[in-house]
């Protein structure tokens, strides 16, 4: 590739700098004009200056031919409706939606396509503002949401059902000016799944009841729980459920080492909320909660963990694996003179 795109920026500069030597020899003969080069005899225009002199006898005589390119120009699957007055409920936005549906599933089916994801741009009017020089200048707001569809399709009820869900929850302080709706086309999704490998029964049920759970309890209680790099216990955060990413892990076979030693390694089923606790601690360990209690017939520990030492958020605390006379292996900790139980281990 590198070879090839300098081989042709050498031609045409080669080119360039013959059509130079060209004008250079006309100038020195007296043709100065346009006029004057056509009435040359194109022959004897071919025998003194060559090819290209030739090319450009034609040119400056209308008698060159050149090949049309055609470029198709990429295809934008989005409508948009700025609204006459101001709109302050969510019928109208809705009956524009529907209709934004209807004309894009219509193109994209024309072309043997589907959609796999809907952006959804709605621009409310603030408050104007005054400006120093007295004049009014307007003040515009855009909320911009993302609707991944699990299985892309273009029923347009299932679509508009996705919408409706999203904004029967959805309040603003503005009204609205302009909506506008825009498609990611994709290919028809075909795939084949392997003899122990299946799909989501209903892709579109479980999308709609995400984006319901999302309304009532919010983006950030929704979701996949990742951990966080951190050696805080159940530090962790909400990230957006996805099923494809485990979908392609079980094709592949990569699953998470968690997953692969699970059979292996040893599960602590954490308590929620933590469980407080006294311990006594004589010649004998006493541990006693509401939870569970009895004498610790042997421990590992003090194993001291800490972190964001360097904000207000910083904290420590000693953790203890103490055994009980019963045969209980639990995971306890200290923190301020406090003990609590974070759970039993199996």
């Amino acid at each position: 590739m590198k070879r090839s795109s300098a081989s042709s920026s050498t031609t045409a500069k080669d080119q360039e700098a013959r059509i130079q030597q060209i004008l250079a020899i006309l100038h020195k003969w007296g043709i100065h004009t346009l006029g004057e080069f056509a009435a040359l005899d194109k022959d004897q225009v071919g025998v003194r200056l060559g090819v290209e002199a030739v090319r450009m006898w034609e040119r400056a005589n209308a008698q060159s031919n050149r090949l049309l390119k055609l470029v198709r120009p990429p295809e934008s699957f989005e409508d948009s409706f700025e609204f006459e007055n101001e709109i302050e409920t969510a019928e109208p936005l809705l009956f524009m939606l529907r209709r934004f549906l209807e004309q894009l599933s219509l193109r994209l089916s024309s072309l043997y396509l589907v959609a796999k994801e809907l952006t959804l741009r709605i621009t409310f009017a603030n408050p104007p503002t005054v400006q120093e020089d007295g004049f009014v200048g307007a003040n515009k707001q855009i909320y911009e949401r993302a609707f991944k569809i699990p299985q892309p399709t273009n029923d347009i009820d299932l679509l508009f059902r996705m919408l409706h869900t999203h904004l029967e929850n959805f309040k603003s302080q503005h009204p609205i000016i302009a909506v506008s709706l825009e498609a990611q086309p994709t290919q028809s999704p075909k795939q084949q799944f392997g003899l122990f490998e299946t799909t989501l029964r209903n892709p579109h049920q479980l999308s709609e009841t995400l984006a319901r759970l999302i309304a009532l309890l919010g983006t950030d209680r929704v979701g996949t729980p990742v951990l966080e790099e951190t050696h805080r216990p159940d530090a962790f955060r909400m990230e957006p459920f996805s099923w494809h990413a485990a979908a392609s892990a079980v094709a592949s076979g990569e699953l998470p080492d968690a997953l692969r030693t699970a059979h292996t390694a040893t599960a602590l089923r954490r308590f929620r909320p933590v469980a407080s606790a006294s311990v006594f601690i004589s010649d004998n360990w006493h541990l006693q909660s509401e939870k569970i209690h009895g004498k610790v017939v042997d421990q590992r520990g003090p194993y001291l963990i800490s972190g964001n030492w360097w904000d207000e958020n910083s904290w420590e605390r000693a953790e203890w694996d103490l055994q009980l006379e019963n045969g209980h292996l639990l995971r306890a900790h200290a923190s301020e003179g406090n003990w609590e139980i974070d759970g039993i281990y199996d």
